[in-house]
């Protein structure tokens, strides 16, 4: 057989017809497997990559795609942690000398998916998916890191609210406003008849929160991200609930009335003390309105 010959690479033999450094140049939305360690969760779920190196060479036509598709093999098989990440970000810096590259950033989405109790009834649960977005990026051996992840929760307006009991109250005094002397029994009664005379408007929302995770930290550290910002909303979707469970969710909007505005509050005030680089967007997708109530803040 006639030896086989050199196959062509014209990303290093040609050159490009119009030179000019670009600032990253990669590839969108590969699919891949991606380990989690986070309590409670599903150890493997399905992610979208994207991942690009600076090309600061003007006369290097292109870099090498595969070199980037085959390092993203390296977080198979291993958990996602701030290492981890680092380690393939300075590899595919390394597999690009010949392109002079210096950066590379890698966005992974995927949707958490993790084991929720109901509120109250005992051995009880379900799954729930919490979107998460990392974005790493690799410079002069440095690693920053961020997370994003989505958190739906419930909101009842405080307006609302206020003028819904405002209706009880004035049926009330109109049945029993000229009687004295009522007993708790018959109280109890009419409010069980009548206390929903009028109910406020709730809805379910979304908050979007980024923060900063240190190059040094052990782990992602996501769950504990979800939990604390549940814990300072107050009333977190459920799952599977049975009617104890339902009693209890409509007990925690009561004790949780929340303007949008007070979400992102709620939200900043909790996080800032325990994450760097805090942004939090909140969505209240009305009941009231065919539009949403929406909020930003950011904290350094």
């Amino acid at each position: 057989m006639p030896p086989v010959a050199a196959l062509p690479d014209v990303a290093l033999t040609d050159l490009p017809p119009a030179h000019g450094p670009l600032d990253w140049v990669g590839m969108q939305h590969i699919e891949l497997p991606v380990q989690v360690a986070e309590p409670g969760c599903l150890a493997t779920v399905s992610a979208r990559a994207d991942v690009q190196v600076d090309l600061p060479d003007a006369a290097t036509k292109g870099i090498h795609m595969s070199r980037l598709y085959r390092l993203l093999d390296l977080l198979e098989g291993q958990a996602l942690t701030p290492a981890s990440l680092a380690r393939v970000l300075a590899q595919m810096v390394e597999s690009h000398a010949d392109c002079q590259s210096r950066q590379a950033r890698l966005q992974l989405a995927f949707t958490l998916l993790c084991r929720r109790p109901a509120l109250v009834s005992s051995g009880l649960s379900g799954w729930k998916g919490y979107p998460v977005r990392l974005r790493a990026h690799w410079h002069a051996g440095v690693l920053q890191l961020r997370a994003r992840v989505e958190v739906g929760y419930s909101s009842t307006c405080p307006c609302s609210a206020a003028l819904a009991r405002q209706v009880v109250e004035q049926r009330f005094l109109d049945q029993f406003g000229q009687r004295g002397g009522l007993g708790a029994q018959e109280v109890a009664a009419w409010l069980r008849a009548n206390a929903s005379a009028a109910t406020p408007h709730s809805q379910r929302s979304v908050a979007s929160i980024e923060v900063g995770i240190a190059g040094h930290a052990g782990t992602l550290g996501l769950m504990a991200l979800i939990d604390q910002a549940e814990a300072a909303l107050g009333t977190p979707l459920q799952t599977a609930v049975k009617r104890a469970d339902e009693q209890a969710f409509a007990q925690l909007n009561g004790e949780h009335l929340m303007y949008v505005e007070d979400a992102a509050r709620k939200l900043t005030q909790a996080l800032q003390s325990t994450h760097d680089g805090v942004q939090v967007f909140v969505s209240h997708r009305e009941s009231l309105h065919p539009h949403d109530a929406v909020a930003w803040a950011a904290r350094p």
